[in-house]
């Protein structure tokens, strides 16, 4: 059984692709069982497209790769908790579980401002747990912000 500090380091290596692109670095992975069925980093510039967060494009990657819309027996890891949009998106889609690296204080939606996936109003509930090496996955986030800030002095 693959380990979450293993999944998430694959998770990372998602970010650091996205950070190459020029996106905010976010990386998702899915895994059903031991089998890395998706891969993404955030594409929201690329196409832009305010919808193309990783793990937008992780579940869809891996619904093709299923053949079908319901994600069970799947956990996802992605480097940054997720956000209202994403973390309802996970509850839709039936995944088991998300594994997060860095809380996200301000717009955290698997704990920090609220729990979407373990919410049970919404009929089915979604394991969350994180931090996950959130320190790795905040150092990728700070680095990122901070040549931003470089580049617009």
């Amino acid at each position: 059984m693959i380990s979450d500090a293993e999944g998430m380091i694959r998770a990372l290596a998602e970010a650091e692709h996205a950070f190459d692109a020029g996106e905010v670095p976010v990386g998702a992975v899915i895994y059903h069982g031991d089998e890395l069925i998706s891969a993404a980093g955030n594409e929201r510039e690329t196409r832009q497209d305010p919808t193309a967060h990783a793990e937008v494009l992780a579940l869809q990657k891996a619904a093709k790769h299923l053949g079908r819309r319901r994600l069970w027996g799947c956990t996802m890891y992605v480097t940054l908790e997720p956000c209202p949009m994403c973390a309802g998106a996970l509850v839709m889609a039936g995944i088991d579980r998300v594994v997060f690296g860095a809380p996200d204080p301000k717009a955290g939606c698997c704990g920090s401002v609220y729990a979407i996936p373990e919410d049970p109003a919404f009929g089915r509930m979604t394991r969350c747990d994180g931090p996950m090496l959130a320190g790795e996955c905040r150092k990728v986030l700070d680095r990122f912000f901070a040549e931003r800030r470089n580049v617009s002095d």
